[in-house]
C-alpha cells in the first residue's frame, strides 16, 4: 500500500505525539478550535499563461464572497484564507484581486517561494524584493518599527535544504535568512508523504538547529507556556495522523485537494491530533494546506465540497460546549500562539492581533 512511502521519516515523531497526547490532562470547559487555511496560491501553477492567472485570481475575487460569505464563527468572522503568494509569478493585478478579498475580511496574503540551486546571497536579494512589493501593496503585516514581517511556506516542501537529494533549495541557512528578513513563522508542514517531512510531527515549535545549517527544523523545542524565543522563526504545523478508513489505513497530512475534500471524518482526524501551545491545551492549532488556485481545487473550495467543509466546522466544532470555532489566518494563528506563550488565557478572539497588527490593506 502506498501509505507507508517515507513513513519511517517521521513514525518515532508521531508516536512520541500519541504518547504525549494520551497523557495530557483534560481541558476543562470547551476547546476552542483555531482553523487556519493555509494556501500554497500558485496563478501560474501548471505553467498558465499571465491571461490564465488573471483568470484563476478573478474566480476567487468574484466568487469567495457569495459561497463561503455566509459561515460564521463564533466571532462573526467568515472563513479566513491565508494566500501564500510565490514571489517569483509576480504580477500587480494578481496581488490586487487578493487585495479585494483582503479589505472584505475574507484573509491575508503571505510569502511563498519556489527556488532551486540557490546561495544565501541571492535567496535575501529576492526575499527583500518580494517583501517590499508586497508591501507596497499593503499586504504585510508590520512590526512597531514599521519593519514589513511575514509568514512563509517553502515551495517543494524543501526548507533549509531539507531534500535528500538537494534539489529544491539550495541554502542550508535558509532559516537564518528567514528571521534576518523579517519572517515570524515558517507553516511549511507537514509534507508527508514527502520525504522532506520531518521527524518532528504534530507540533507548534521553536528549531534548536544551527539556523545555517541544512535541516535546521528538524532539532527544536515545543513551544510553551512561559518561554518564547525572539532569535529564531516559531515553525506551527498542521496535523499529520495515520487515520483509519473503509479501505485501510491512509495518511493524514491535511490536504485539502479537489479529489480529497474536508469531510467529517478528515476534521475529526485534524482536531484529535491536539497541536497546542503546551500549558495551554485548551486552544487546539488547526492549520490545512491546499493549493487553490489551479482550475480543479478552486472548484472545490469554493464550491459544494468547500461548503461542506465549513457547514461541517460550524455545526459540530462551534456548539459552544465542546468546541468554540475561531476562523484565523496565519498571522493571527502566530499572534494567539505568541499570547498562550506568555501566559494569557481565555478567549482567543482578544489575541488575534496580539504582537503583529493587521496589513494595511486588511485595516481598511
Amino acid at each position: 500500500m502506498a501509505f507507508h512511502r517515507n513513513v519511517h521519516r517521521w513514525l518515532t515523531g508521531y508516536a512520541e505525539q500519541l504518547w504525549r497526547t494520551k497523557h495530557e490532562p483534560p481541558v476543562s470547559g470547551p476547546r476552542h478550535i483555531l482553523f487556519a487555511l493555509c494556501d500554497h496560491y500558485e496563478p501560474l501553477w501548471g505553467d498558465a499563461d499571465d491571461a490564465r492567472g488573471r483568470e484563476r485570481v478573478e474566480r476567487w475575487e468574484r466568487t469567495y464572497g457569495g459561497t463561503l460569505g455566509e459561515f460564521r464563527d463564533a466571532d462573526g468572522r467568515p472563513p479566513r484564507h491565508s494566500f501564500f503568494f510565490p514571489g517569483e509569478q509576480y504580477q500587480p493585478y494578481f496581488l490586487d484581486a487578493l487585495g479585494t478579498l483582503a479589505r472584505k475580511g475574507f484573509g491575508e496574503v503571505e510569502v511563498h517561494l519556489h527556488h532551486d540551486g540557490d546561495d544565501a546571497a541571492k535567496l535575501t536579494h529576492d526575499l527583500g524584493r518580494y517583501i517590499a512589493t508586497y508591501a507596497e501593496h499593503g499586504h504585510l503585516t508590520r512590526a512597531p518599527d514599521g519593519r514589513p514581517r511575514y509568514a512563509f511556506i517553502h515551495g517543494n516542501w524543501c526548507l533549509a535544504n531539507c531534500r535528500p537529494d538537494g534539489r529544491y533549495c539550495g541554502v542550508d541557512s535558509e532559516l537564518a535568512v528567514l528571521f534576518e528578513t523579517g519572517c515570524y513563522a515558517d507553516f511549511t508542514f507537514p509534507s508527508a508523504p514527502d520525504s522532506t517531512q520531518p521527524n518532528i510531527v504534530n507540533q507548534i515549535y521553536w528549531p534548536t538547529g544551527d539556523p545555517h545549517s541544512a535541516r535546521a527544523h528538524e532539532h527544536g523545542v515545543r513551544a510553551r507556556v512561559g518561554t518564547v524565543m525572539r532569535d529564531r522563526i516559531l515553525m506551527i504545523q498542521g496535523p499529520l495522523a495515520l487515520a483509519r478508513r473503509k479501505l485501510g489505513v491512509r495518511i493524514e497530512s491535511s490536504a485539502l485537494t479537489a479529489r480529497d475534500p474536508g469531510t467529517p471524518d478528515r476534521i475529526a482526524t485534524w482536531v484529535a491530533q491536539d497541536i497546542h501551545v503546551e500549558g495551554r491545551p485548551e486552544w487546539t492549532f488547526v492549520k490545512v494546506h491546499t493549493h487553490g488556485a489551479p482550475e480543479a481545487q478552486a472548484g472545490a473550495l469554493l464550491g459544494e465540497p468547500g461548503r461542506a467543509l465549513h457547514r461541517e466546522l460550524t455545526r459540530k466544532y462551534n456548539d459552544g460546549r465542546n468546541y468554540v470555532l475561531h476562523y484565523v489566518t496565519a498571522r493571527e494563528m502566530f499572534n494567539i500562539a505568541l499570547a498562550g506563550m506568555q501566559g494569557k488565557s481565555g478567549d482567543p478572539n482578544l489575541f488575534r492581533d496580539y504582537a503583529l497588527p493587521p496589513p494595511p490593506i486588511a485595516a481598511c
